[in-house]
């Protein structure tokens, strides 16, 4: 193991590149509201966090903020709701927040634990 704990920064990267992913796919449904036969995209981030299951992230989110009202759409509509979409651009905005605010806090506690160990 190296001096840096790099798999501490593996699920903060995880989730801002699913993040990310998740705004490509949000405007992308947007773009094509009008094209004939397009079906909207999304990801559903419990399939990529915690083997399925809800993350601890989206327990959280629906503490704090309760459940969102699109939560429980379907990913195969026919048709695509621009207001739907914008109201899950700014779920995915909080999302960003947060994935934001964890690396941060592991950055800094990184720095720490080499302040102390250079230090001590």
């Amino acid at each position: 193991m190296g001096i840096v704990p790099t798999e501490l920064l593996n699920n903060s990267q995880k989730m801002l590149s699913l993040v990310s992913q998740r705004q490509q796919l949000l405007a992308d449904n947007i773009i094509n509201i009008h094209t004939q036969g397009y079906r909207r995209k999304d990801i559903d981030f419990s399939q990529y966090l915690n083997s399925g299951t809800a993350s601890s992230l989206e327990e959280k989110m629906i503490e704090k903020y309760g459940i969102s009202p699109i939560a429980s759409s379907s990913h195969n509509d026919e048709t695509i709701s621009p207001e739907q979409e914008l109201a899950l651009m700014q779920q995915n905005y909080m999302l960003y927040n947060v994935a934001v605010r964890n690396l941060s806090s592991t950055i800094t506690q990184i720095k720490t634990a080499l302040n102390v160990s250079a230090n001590g």
